[in-house]
């Protein structure tokens, strides 16, 4: 089995470019979908040239804004929105997937914002969402996979000592929430597979960053220990455009 997230920055602008090609290329069983800022009916209408998936989306109430959508060739057996939590849940950041063997949850996680603006918000958010996730876990091994805006450690970043506790997505307090994150029990895939690799998944749109790979490691695939034995790889395509950021994907038996 083969999953694949990727933060699409629009899914709307991403299938008028080419989406469905890299989503061929790619050949996911599951694709879990970050930033989509589309509404379910909008989500579907984007995807109508789209066969053999089942189409699952959760919005934002605001319009135009966040949204996650998960597109998966097998039905899951029961599929949720949001973490059970008012004023967590108007954003549309999160649906949750039962496949029998697992939990697969999607999850684009908010940004602190120009200035930190939100780090308070962003803070109470990771607090509650790995209060979510012991709570699924104890249900049903899980795997955790999408935009978490966040890199966890100095080698996810390409200017680590310029952005720590400047920048969002590189503050103690988000690095913090990450780690509290694993600590529910979970193992990030892609550093068990390649602890040395220094690669990333987001790149600014300003300042040719991409183009001299000034990036950053915020997208992935938490997987629960107990699962870990199935796992055969994890990767980045950051040879795929399209978006600001790139695909990646978790191998399982």
């Amino acid at each position: 089995m083969k999953i694949v997230s990727w933060n699409v920055n629009g899914l709307r602008a991403a299938v008028k470019k080419n989406f469905f090609e890299e989503l061929t290329i790619l050949d996911p069983d599951i694709c879990c979908l970050q930033e989509t800022k589309a509404n379910a009916a909008q989500a579907e209408e984007a995807l109508e040239a789209l066969n053999g998936f089942h189409i699952y989306s959760n919005e934002a109430e605001t319009k135009g804004y966040s949204g996650v959508t998960i597109l998966s060739k097998i039905p899951p057996k029961k599929v949720w929105m949001d973490i059970g939590v008012k004023v967590h849940d108007s954003e549309g950041r999160v649906i949750t997937a039962d496949f029998g063997d697992f939990t697969l949850i999607n999850v684009y996680v908010p940004n602190s914002g120009s200035g930190l603006k939100r780090l308070d918000y962003r803070s109470r958010w990771d607090k509650a969402f790995a209060s979510y996730l012991r709570a699924r876990r104890k249900e049903q091994p899980l795997i955790v996979t999408g935009d978490f805006n966040v890199a966890h450690q100095a080698i996810d970043l390409a200017r680590p000592k310029a952005n720590y506790n400047k920048t969002s997505g590189y503050t103690q307090v988000e690095i913090d929430g990450m780690s509290r994150l694993l600590k529910v029990g979970f193992k990030d895939a892609f550093r068990t597979f390649y602890p040395d690799k220094v690669q990333y998944s987001f790149w600014s749109t300003r300042f040719g960053a991409r183009k001299k790979n000034v990036g950053w490691r915020i997208d992935y695939f938490l997987v629960d220990k107990v699962l870990l034995p199935s796992v055969k790889d994890s990767l980045i395509h950051d040879q795929i455009m399209g978006s600001d950021h790139c695909p990646i994907s978790l191998i399982l038996d």
